[in-house]
């Protein structure tokens, strides 16, 4: 296994560990669990400039990566609703969509037609990191620990409001319409009998 592979590998062993941490009251252990899913980000961004750069790119990295991104966001928004801060419908949308597409493309590569991540598939993961980021400062900028009282009361107000609700309600449209999108531009593919028989 290359370094970008044990990258993506780290990535999803790190998804427990930013879970535990960022659901334990401490506002500090909080904290630490931010600091987890920001390093967790990193070797994304890592793992995806060393492949290229020294052409270690594989077929078990090009599945292994964004399965780790959705992961790594799934448990994100999870938490969001755990905390009241979403709704688990569009989250549930979100990880149906994230499903099915994974789902197909085990299939693609059983069928030897590996298909590559769309550029619209990098924007929505792209809108959902920034959007798990903004909610994780807001969540640590309502601990009064860290602000005080006045701060953490009017974050408070902003996690528990309409707008996150309407932000991610944007967010689970397009990442509906780009799994929409994805069996509109590989469904022959993924229906034509592969070379092997």
């Amino acid at each position: 296994m290359n370094l970008p592979n044990q990258l993506t590998t780290l990535r999803i062993l790190l998804v427990p560990v930013f879970v535990y941490l960022l659901l334990l009251p401490s506002a500090w252990m909080k904290l630490w669990g931010v600091g987890v899913f920001i390093v967790a980000s990193l070797t994304d961004i890592y793992d995806g400039y060393h492949a290229r750069k020294y052409g270690q790119t594989s077929r078990l990295g090009a599945f292994l990566d964004p399965l780790a991104d959705k992961f790594l966001i799934t448990a994100a928004f999870l938490i969001y609703v755990r905390e009241g801060y979403l709704v688990l419908w569009m989250v549930a949308l979100v990880a149906l969509r994230d499903i099915v597409v994974t789902v197909l493309r085990v299939y693609a590569e059983a069928k030897d037609k590996p298909v590559v991540t769309s550029r619209e598939a990098k924007y929505k993961t792209l809108a959902q990191n920034v959007f798990a980021y903004v909610i994780m400062l807001f969540m640590l900028l309502a601990e009064r620990e860290f602000t005080g009282e006045g701060v953490a009361s009017f974050m408070n107000g902003v996690l528990f409001s309409d707008y996150l609700d309407y932000v991610m309600l944007a967010v689970t449209v397009f990442t509906v319409y780009t799994g929409i999108s994805y069996l509109f531009q590989n469904w022959r593919s993924l229906l034509t009998p592969s070379s092997s028989g």
